[in-house]
């Protein structure tokens, strides 16, 4: 945790941004897997991480601005608990390491809420993605599950989004160390991976490295040969001579923050011609990417910039054609590059997402409904403090580049007999994490082998 006074305060900014009502905040519990007592690795809620700093499950909390409360709702575990868990602290200790002055059990939240509704107290809650919390928060107002979207706060989504896109120094120390340890995991990828190996080995050499460090996984780890699938976690290939091995992976630390890198790299040891050319076209849109983000400027233009670079790449390649301009804003690049460039990164590896994208990455702004466009995460002008990654790439999905030109779409832009040629090639990406400082875009972490020749390198180091 950070130190109680960083809880207060941030607990005391989003008050004075709201001004009125009653703040709910639910924690996460644990999620059984199979039977109740075989749960997965539990993950708190990083909104309530972020006020609070408690990795427990089970709690709630309030903010009651009107009368100036903040209360640590939570039962403390049992003797029955400790046989099994070991001692635990109580939920007093954990408020007062937050700096929260009140603490109930669970069974005085009802109560409370039946208060705050006879004086017609304002509720703010914020969306929610756990089925048990849409539940409680049902028990708690008599809202509908499928309602709760629509009635949650939007003054209160939008002022944690106020504050937490804005990253402080002490957190950016986190996330620069959460980074380090990514950046560990897709080197100890690249110097194991060889012929005859399975994809399942390589991801177990991965998340080694996140245990060993002593967090976990920030998201689940994508490592294939079949890197034309974006979220591919699919580990049953055997790596062969020539295969391209694309790896997508982050640590997250103790305290929830979290590193997302991605990186593509030769089974062989060296690229084949081919895989050089399109490699270093990736290489110089990643690049093209990072020069377009400046502050004030909206993250749109390093996407853009992404998209451009690639499609004159495969222009001068013969792939592509016609005009640049055109063929971006037309969305024919997308058949190359159909996702976005990047998204913000914090206590979530996409950051606030579960708050949605068109208020975290667009500031209410409605999204593109484009192929490939509508999938940018964040387009919204960046300020100092924001951290965002940089991942653009380009991939040939065979069913996608088969199903276009079925319908002759884009017969202006696209040379499909050339890109016939390129259908089983697979896909590439770079990812790196930047923070926007005052100066610019700074790389947050050691820097990871990206280069050709850093890469080919990375055996004989």
């Amino acid at each position: 945790m950070f130190s109680a006074k960083t809880y207060r305060e941030r607990r005391k900014a989003l008050k004075e941004k709201v001004s009125t009502g009653l703040i709910l905040f639910f924690g996460n519990e644990d999620s059984p897997m199979n039977y109740a007592d075989n749960t997965y690795h539990f993950r708190q809620d990083s909104t309530f991480l972020y006020y609070f700093g408690i990795q427990r499950p089970g709690l709630i909390a309030l903010l009651d601005i009107d009368n100036d409360r903040e209360i640590l709702f939570g039962d403390d575990y049992t003797v029955e608990d400790w046989v099994w868990m070991g001692p635990q602290p109580t939920v007093k200790y954990l408020a007062e390491n937050c700096d929260v002055g009140q603490v109930q059990p669970l069974n005085e939240l009802s109560p409370y809420f039946t208060r705050a509704k006879n004086s017609k107290q304002t509720i703010h809650f914020l969306p929610l993605y756990r089925p048990e919390n849409k539940i409680k928060l049902h028990a708690l107002t008599g809202i509908a599950p499928d309602e709760i979207a629509a009635k949650c706060s939007i003054d209160l989504v939008r002022a944690v989004i106020q504050q937490r896109e804005f990253k402080t120094e002490e957190e950016i120390e986190q996330i620069s160390r959460a980074v380090d340890v990514t950046v560990d995991m897709h080197v100890a990828a690249m110097r194991c991976a060889r012929p005859g190996m399975t994809e399942a080995e390589v991801t177990a050499e991965i998340h080694k490295v996140a245990i060993a460090a002593g967090g976990n996984l920030s998201f689940p780890i994508i490592a294939t040969i079949n890197g034309q699938t974006l979220h591919n976690h699919y580990h049953g290939n055997t790596l062969k001579q020539g295969d391209l091995l694309l790896i997508d992976a982050g640590f997250e630390d103790k305290m929830g923050y979290a590193g997302d890198l991605s990186s593509t790299f030769p089974v062989s040891r060296q690229f084949n011609s081919a895989q050089k050319e399109i490699y270093q076209l990736t290489l110089e849109a990643h690049e093209a990417a990072i020069q377009a983000l400046g502050v004030g400027i909206p993250f749109l233009n390093a996407h853009l910039a992404a998209c451009s670079t690639i499609f004159d790449g495969l222009k001068a390649m013969g792939i592509t054609k016609g005009n640049t301009d055109d063929a971006v804003t037309a969305g024919a690049h997308a058949l190359f590059f159909p996702c976005g460039t990047g998204h913000m990164m914090g206590l979530d590896v996409h950051d606030m997402e579960d708050l949605g994208e068109v208020w975290v990455g667009y500031d209410g702004q409605p999204k593109s409904t484009q192929f490939g466009l509508k999938s940018l995460r964040l387009s919204k002008p960046l300020q100092p403090g924001h951290v965002v990654t940089i991942e653009p790439g380009i991939y040939f999905i065979p069913e996608l580049m088969d199903l276009w030109r079925s319908e002759n779409k884009f017969n202006e832009f696209i040379n499909w007999d050339k890109l016939d040629s390129f259908r089983n090639f697979g896909g590439i990406r770079n990812e790196e994490d930047f923070v926007m400082t005052a100066d610019g875009a700074r790389l947050l972490g050691k820097p990871k082998p990206k280069t050709i020749d850093e890469l080919e390198a990375v055996w004989f180091q």
